[in-house]
Order: C-alpha cells, then structure tokens, then sequence
C-alpha cells in the first residue's frame, strides 16, 4: 500500500514539474517578451493590480496578489462574481487587471474584462489559450504552454495551478527586483513573528549606553572582572585611548588564563585582540547567523568608526524569537 500511495506522489510530482519544465522553455521560446511587457506595465502603473480568476485559478489569483502586496507592489484580489455586483468600484483607471483563466473561457470574467474595456484599464491575461476570449481581449496575453493534470482523469486543476502560481510568483520577483525592494522595505510589510523579527536591525535590539561593559585597555583585571560581573553579558569590552574597539575579555579568557596569573595584569594583556563585531544596521538574522558560526554567546555592535555603541547577547535574540 505504501509502495503504491508512494508512487502516485511521485507520478503526481514528475507531472507537475513537466509543467514546470515547459513554462521555463516557453519563457525563453516566445513568452519572454509578453513577460516583460506585462513587468513594465505593471511597474509604471500608478494605480494598484488588481487579480481576479475563479475556482481554482481565484485561490492562485488570491496568492499572487498576496504576494505582489507583500513585496512592493500594492495589490489585492477581486472575485469575478462579487465584480458584477458592485465591486467593480474596486478597479479604477490607473489600475492593472491580471486575469486568471486555464481556458480563458470563464463566463464569470466577463463582467470585469468587459468593464476593462470600457474604461481603458489595462488588462494582463493569464491563460494557456491565446485564441479565447480572455486572451482576445487582453492588452497583454501570457499564454501557458500546454500541460498535461496530474489527475489521472486530466480534470482537477493541479499542474496548470502549479504553472499559474509559478508565473505569478516570476512577476513579483520580476517586479520586486525592478524596484529595488530591500530586506528594510520587506520589514515594513512583515513586522510580525520569526520573519518580522529577522528582519528587525540590531540597533533596535542591542544593549547600549550604561549597559555596556566598557573598559580601558589600561583597566587593571580586578577592574575588568568586576565589569564582567557587574554587567552579566558574560565579558568586557576594551577600547584605546580614543574609544575605539581594540578587544574584548571574555569569562573564557579568565578560564583559560586563570594560572597564568593574570591578576597583576592589564585588560590588553588578557584581551583577544581584534573581536569580531557587526554593524548597528544589521539584520538579527546576520546577528544569529554569526552567533552560531562563530560559537560565541554575544556579538559587539560598533559603528563606521569602530567605536562600540551596543551588544547583542544569543538570550536577545532568542527572546525577540529570531532562532
């Protein structure tokens, strides 16, 4: 039983990426300059993208436009039977339609393609016929190639989803990478749980001011003990003269130190020389990332003159839920 279930996946899977397979030759065999068409369109566009498609396609129209909004590009979804009855007001001049339909026959598009027409709003048609009456009407046609479901009875919607998602996934990168959107831009529009909090900057997590365990190059190792002690992040910071990083003391370089007698001694003879930091304006997922690489429990924020202005501690960032 579990050998034949196991099969259909597989069966299911290796049809869906012949799908796939055929959507990335036609973007080289013809598709590519619609593509970039719709691309500049949408790009130049002052008003929003509106997605619209029924059935299986609205759920893929749903995603896209989720995405498209989420990476820059203000966009909602509008259901075609809902259009006929007065959400049509949704869609204005300067919008962008994007239009779903396998067969570009949905008699459920009419009422929102037709409104289209009369008031000059562009319209992009994701169809995988270019002689329908979707693709007919469109300003610009995406036309899928030809794909075979991955339903053995070729009726459920399931490589021509795959397929549509895909292209609409190629437009928002397309689009997302046209503007410029940063990881910073992304935050605004993901504040919320693991990925709001990896996109968070250290800035806006780090100890600094009187939180920080500073200490002279010159401190004696009583001194930079009791910072160590005092400030609880498990090591100093050493500066110059000039308050610039020259080194850190950590609880593992008085462990490693201890019979060496280090107690007459000075912070920078104790000190590892040149520690790694990381910048004010780095995402906390760069923060955790040297964390675990570097197999240290703390990292020391310093700015463009490499003076130190904060520290991260691992428990920071396990608290704001970045791990």
């Amino acid at each position: 039983m579990t050998a034949t279930i196991s099969a259909s996946a597989l069966r299911t899977i290796a049809t869906e990426r012949a799908g796939l397979d055929a959507l990335h030759q036609a973007i080289g065999n013809g598709l590519a300059e619609p593509f970039a068409a719709a691309v500049e369109m949408i790009r130049a566009a002052s008003g929003r993208v509106i997605v619209t498609g029924m059935g299986k396609s609205g759920h893929v129209g749903r995603k896209i436009a989720a995405t498209l909004a989420s990476t820059g590009t203000p966009s909602y979804f509008v259901h075609p039977a809902e259009a006929s009855h007065g959400d049509l007001g949704m869609v204005q001049p300067e919008d962008v339609v994007i239009a779903l339909s396998w067969s570009g026959e949905a008699v459920e598009l009419s009422a929102i393609v037709g409104y289209t027409r009369r008031f000059r709003v562009s319209l992009i048609a994701i169809t995988a016929n270019r002689d329908s009456a979707l693709g007919r009407e469109a300003d610009i046609p995406l036309v899928l190639p030809k794909a075979e479901e991955a339903c053995p009875n070729g009726l459920a919607p399931t490589t021509s989803t795959t397929m549509q998602m895909a292209l609409g996934d190629a437009l928002a990168v397309a689009l997302l990478e046209a503007r410029g959107f940063s990881r910073q831009d992304f935050y605004v529009y993901h504040p919320g749980g693991k990925l709001g909090a990896q996109l968070k900057t250290v800035a806006t997590i780090m100890h600094s001011g009187e939180r920080l365990p500073v200490v002279g190059e010159t401190a004696a190792m009583a001194d930079v003990v009791a910072m160590i002690t005092a400030k609880g992040f498990g090591c100093a910071i050493v500066i110059d003269a000039d308050g610039k990083l020259t080194g850190v003391v950590t609880d593992g370089d008085l462990r490693r130190k201890l019979g060496t007698g280090w107690g007459g001694r000075l912070a920078r003879d104790v000190m590892t020389r040149d520690p790694r930091r990381i910048a004010p304006d780095a995402l906390t997922a760069e923060a955790l990332e040297m964390v675990n690489r570097l197999r240290v429990t703390a990292l020391i924020v310093a700015d463009a003159q490499d003076r130190p202005v904060g520290l991260v501690h691992v428990h920071d960032l396990l608290a704001l839920g970045v791990a």
